[in-house]
């Protein structure tokens, strides 16, 4: 495998990503301009550890560089973890996976220098360089699917906080003494305005099997209950962002994952939100979909290596 190259080379090169998931693993070659040139995927299979997983993604990034010279991996992966150290601390979708050193063990297998971080972060980065954000000096990026995450751009760079945890806004407190949902605190937003509270909602309210889409799609038929659960999930979720406009006043909020999917949630989350913020900053909120789709993480995975992380 070719790689060990100086830093002098490295903004002309090409880069590896990997955007490492609970249920696949996606192995791409991306250029500088965030091009995929080759890719594989497959499952991650966490549950047969850590050197399995090491194994298989050893062998799909020998075969995605080809005869090409890269020296860079960036990985994105379920958090909690610690980007600076670049070690897996306890994620709940990566069975068995505590305390793992992910970075030195993924060196050590391919002999290329590693850059991981969460992967919310990498899809951020991919939206700000070359997604929905592109033209803007500052970027939030929310994913609301299974759960709640947001990655955040500043001039160009990633904000990862003191400990690597800033966007970890799932845990955010939306509803003092609201519903538990997990490990999270009471009444939070990812308890509260994810797929997977839609869902467990429609199942309590409506009898539907736990799938949001089923509670989506009765909304979208008039059924008035349906609709009500929307609207208060929508509600929870406007909470979340304007807090985060308050806080931030990014240039854009780009949004991805499969609630955000449903053509109802943008225009009434916009809705909410502007109700929140003062005059002043109603006018300038700018909230937009995701452009990358499923190839957000593993393009913006290939970009860590190229960014400041700021703390």
């Amino acid at each position: 495998m070719k790689g060990q190259l100086d830093r002098v080379d490295f903004e002309r090169m090409k880069t590896i990503g990997i955007d490492l998931g609970g249920t696949s693993v996606r192995v791409a070659l991306v250029d500088e301009a965030g091009a995929i040139l080759t890719q594989e995927k497959t499952a991650t299979e966490s549950e047969k550890g850590v050197e399995a997983f090491l194994e298989k993604v050893a062998g799909m990034v020998e075969r995605v560089i080809g005869e090409e010279e890269v020296s860079e991996i960036g990985l994105g992966s379920p958090g909690p973890l610690n980007p600076f150290d670049g070690v897996i601390l306890d994620p709940p979708n990566l069975v068995g996976w505590e305390n793992v050193k992910l970075k030195a063990l993924l060196e050590a297998r391919t002999g290329l220098r590693v850059t991981l971080d969460n992967d919310a972060n990498a899809a951020a980065l991919a939206e700000a360089k070359v997604g929905a954000g592109k033209a803007e000096e500052s970027l939030v990026y929310i994913t609301v699917s299974t759960g709640v995450g947001a990655g955040i751009i500043l001039g160009g760079n990633l904000y990862v906080g003191a400990q690597g945890n800033a966007g970890e806004i799932g845990n955010m407190v939306v509803q003092p003494g609201g519903r538990a949902q997990g490990n999270l605190n009471a009444g939070s937003l990812e308890g509260l305005a994810s797929g997977t509270a839609i869902g467990r909602m429609g199942e309590e309210i409506l009898g539907a099997t736990g799938d949001a889409k089923e509670v989506f799609d009765r909304a979208m038929k008039g059924e008035e209950a349906a609709k009500k659960i929307i609207d208060e999930a929508v509600g929870f979720l406007a909470i979340g962002v304007a807090n985060l406009a308050n806080s931030f006043n990014p240039s854009v909020f780009v949004f991805g994952g499969g609630v955000m999917q449903q053509e109802m949630v943008l225009p009434l989350l916009t809705e909410k939100v502007r109700t929140m913020l003062y005059p002043s900053m109603k006018r300038h909120l700018n909230l937009r979909k995701a452009d990358l789709g499923t190839e957000a993480g593993v393009i913006g995975a290939a970009f860590l290596p190229r960014v400041s992380r700021l703390k």
